[in-house]
Parts: C-alpha cells; sequence; structure tokens
C-alpha cells in the first residue's frame, strides 16, 4: 500500500493536479498556483506566500464539501463562518473557499484561505502557514470520517446562510427567497425549493444564530 505524502512546492499550476496521483492522507501544499481553480472553473489568484493553498486526500464521504467546510472553519477559528455552499467567512467577508472532486476510490479537497493579503472587499485569516494547516489535517480527519447526521448538525451551526433572504443564480434562472435549511443530501432549501449547486447572494442581513 502506498504510503502518504506530504508535498511542499513553490510554484505550481494547481494542488489539485498533483495531489489527485497520490494516496489517501497525503497533503500538498504551494507557495502560488498559477492556474489555481474556485468553484465553476473560476479562478483563484492570490500573491505568492500570501495563503494557505492546499489540496487533501481524503476518502470519499456523502457529506464531504459541508464536512470539509466545518473542518476549515474550526481550524481558522476566530468566528470565522460558512456561507452555503462552500465559502469561509469572517466578519462578513470571504476569507477562503473549498472545491471538492471526487473519483473512484478518493477525493481531493482543495482549500484556500487568505492570510496576509486579500482581495479588495476580502477577509484575511492571519495565521502562521504551518499551524493553520496542521489544524486543518486534524480537523479534516475527524469531520471527513463523522456521521453525516454530525455533519450537517456542526454545518448548521456555523451556518450565515440559514435564516438569509438569498438570490440563487441557477441555470436559465433566478430564485430569491428565505434559505430555510438544509437537507440530509447537503443542498440548500429555498422557499421550499431544494438547490444543489447555484450561486447564492445574500440579499439582507440575518439572526446571528452564534449571538
Amino acid at each position: 500500500m502506498e504510503q502518504p505524502q506530504i508535498v511542499r512546492l513553490g510554484s505550481v499550476p494547481s494542488t489539485q493536479e498533483v495531489a489527485r496521483a497520490l494516496p489517501i492522507g497525503s497533503v500538498v501544499v504551494a507557495d502560488h498556483q498559477s492556474s489555481g481553480r474556485g468553484r465553476l472553473d473560476r479562478r483563484w489568484e492570490a500573491p505568492p506566500g500570501t495563503a494557505l493553498l492546499a489540496s487533501f486526500v481524503l476518502p470519499r464521504h456523502p457529506l464531504l464539501s459541508l464536512a470539509a467546510g466545518v473542518a476549515a472553519a474550526e481550524a481558522c477559528g476566530g468566528g470565522t463562518r460558512l456561507k452555503w455552499p462552500n465559502d469561509l467567512m469572517l466578519d462578513g467577508r470571504k476569507a477562503g473557499g473549498i472545491l471538492v472532486e471526487v473519483a473512484e476510490s478518493k477525493a481531493v479537497v482543495g482549500i484556500g484561505i487568505n492570510l496576509t493579503a486579500a482581495p479588495p472587499g476580502a477577509a484575511m485569516v492571519e495565521q502562521p502557514l504551518d499551524d493553520l494547516l496542521e489544524r486543518l489535517r486534524e480537523r479534516l480527519g475527524h469531520w471527513s470520517a463523522a456521521d453525516p447526521s454530525q455533519v450537517l448538525d456542526r454545518w448548521r451551526e456555523l451556518s450565515v446562510t440559514l435564516g438569509q433572504r438569498v438570490r440563487v443564480e441557477l441555470p436559465g434562472r433566478t430564485l430569491e427567497g428565505v434559505a430555510s435549511e438544509i437537507d440530509d443530501r447537503g443542498a440548500l432549501v429555498v422557499d421550499g425549493e431544494h438547490v444543489s449547486a447555484g450561486d447564492v447572494i445574500h440579499l439582507r442581513a440575518g439572526p446571528d444564530p452564534l449571538k
């Protein structure tokens, strides 16, 4: 059986591409990504050495995207919250994002978190990279093995989306309503409609369940 690897790189097109060939338990970390991607093939750009850019090879899990979000929010701490489906939020601003790619026998979770620089309007976590990376590995190990019901409960606790009035950009149409829940598959429920993918925009501030 192949042993997990920790691969540290300078500049690489994408940590996801390197991680796909590695066994479960491996981690790929880079100082810079020249072709980093977020969800929906969007570019993820950060100046060299200013962000945590890592891909983790994990076992498959039915709610891995939500589990990874919970793990990342807990690792970041400091009031970091979750916006559906995969954004890390700090003080109402995006601090990072998550990209999950699932293969037949494993999954690759890419996580990008702003540490010492951020685009206009975004947030920075401002923590030492190695400390945050170690917490991420531990939390991902925990939540990627957790029961789906535990993942859902914890995600709800950390959510800034539930209870908000939102607009969801779907292929060919737009849905507006209150995001009331996530279902057992991780889909967002907006005015009774279950949305499994789409861009979510918060239209107004809602109550904060952590306060």
